[in-house]
């Protein structure tokens, strides 16, 4: 199994582009379900997440042509696809649970496994089940796998969803785009890759519209051939921002519409980063001192997103005096506090509240990852380290992180990837 060996601690400095985003690419994947002709989907991340939801749609009898560079793919569907996703191909990724409500939606019936993912709390699949059931699907779940039908075309409703869900959100707008009448969706995420995901179908012909955090959506009986490039990676953006603020930066960052992560950049400035923001990219400096920041709380968007926290709570181990992080969003988030403290950190943590000492000096050890992100932020703790550093089940990183190790190379740490 893969590790990194990283030498730290190191100086970051330099350019790095932002790859395309993989919470974007998913559900848009999952929707050219919906389509009788040819879809091409470019700026795709080369990540494991994304071969995992091509290999579904190859399995479901999807032809899929991929470009040389790997990041651009054609999909081409045949007449009778198959409506069955198997728990080899689902249990590794949470996303795979995309593909219900297209299927549902286009071929009305589907038998897919339940998904599996990080272990990162429970992110039950109930609220995409009610949704879809509003919209007209029947369901059981029999031996680990939802058995789904409905009579013929879905039915467009009004659905309230009673809690904010990225997923459900996602699966409930692709099903109603082919479903009868009008569909609306009340108390919706609006996060960018849910707006991205719009976007293409609306290019394709969907009638959606929003106002606010409701989502009204005409149904069609088809939709068309289309080309759609993906949003670039906002997760990728802010864990480069946050290791510049860390390791005392200077990195110019392209590829990336800074808007997107207003919240985030303005955090960062109060711990004083300089952040010079342009159309594409982000010109960042790290400062010589860290300032803590008393509260920090994780929101759907535009609030600081969940899959920032890990990231951010290195940056206050090494800030000058005590914070504390409320993970409001996941349960089981603090996987990676045991590790930090490994290296060094005192972190203290009471329900889902995480209170950090700060002026951490962290001496390289042995590490162990648990999930994509608190990976990525053993390797921001490992890169502000003395010492070696070794980060065991890498995988995870791979999930979501398109060759971070190259990426990281290039902007001056030490870093190896060993067998």
């Amino acid at each position: 199994m893969d590790k990194f060996l990283i030498n730290g601690p190191c100086k970051i400095k330099g350019n790095v582009s932002i790859s395309g985003s993989k919470n974007a690419s998913l559900p848009i994947l999952a929707a050219t379900l919906l389509f009788d002709k040819p879809v091409v989907i470019k700026n795709l991340p080369r990540v494991r997440d994304i071969n995992t939801m091509l290999n579904l749609l190859k399995s479901l009898g999807s032809k899929i042509i991929l470009s040389r560079d790997k990041k651009t793919a054609k999909i081409i569907n045949k007449k009778n696809m198959k409506t069955f996703a198997s728990y080899s191909l689902v249990k590794t990724m949470r996303g795979s649970i995309l593909v219900l409500g297209p299927l549902i939606s286009k071929y009305h019936k589907s038998k897919i496994s339940l998904p599996g993912g990080c272990l990162i709390g429970a992110r039950p699949v109930n609220y995409h089940l009610t949704a879809l059931k509003k919209l007209g699907m029947k369901y059981e779940l029999k031996d680990g796998y939802i058995l789904a039908k409905s009579k013929g075309k879905l039915v467009g409703t009004t659905i309230n969803f009673p809690k904010i869900s990225v997923g459900a959100t996602e699966n409930s707008i692709i099903a109603a785009c082919l479903a009868k009448g009008k569909t609306v969706l009340k108390n919706c995420a609006i996060e960018p890759e849910i707006k991205d995901l719009t976007n293409f179908l609306n290019k394709s012909g969907a009638k959606i519209k929003w106002k606010g955090r409701v989502c009204k959506i005409i149904g069609v009986n088809s939709l068309n051939e289309t080309e759609y490039s993906v949003m670039a990676d906002r997760i990728e953006a802010g864990t480069f921002c946050v290791a510049a603020t860390l390791a005392k930066g200077n990195l110019q960052i392209n590829n990336f519409n800074p808007k997107i992560i207003g919240t985030e950049i303005k955090l960062l400035k109060k711990v004083g980063a300089k952040i010079k923001s342009s159309e594409n990219k982000i010109l960042i400096k790290g400062p010589e001192k860290i300032k803590a920041i008393k509260s920090i709380k994780t929101k759907e968007f535009p609030g600081i997103p969940t899959d920032l926290q890990a990231q951010l709570m290195v940056l206050m181990c090494k800030a000058v005096g005590k914070s504390s992080i409320t993970e409001s969003i996941f349960e089981n988030r603090f996987m990676h506090v045991a590790e930090l403290q490994r290296l060094g950190a005192k972190i203290n943590i009471k329900n889902n509240t995480a209170t950090i000492e700060g002026n951490t000096k962290f001496i390289g050890a042995e590490l162990m990852s648990s999930d994509l992100r608190a990976s990525v932020a053993l390797v921001l703790a490992a890169v502000v380290s003395t010492g070696k550093s070794y980060i065991n089940r890498i995988y995870h990183l791979d999930r979501g992180y398109e060759k971070i190790e190259n990426k990281l190379k290039k902007i001056g740490v030490k870093i190896k990837r060993l067998k």
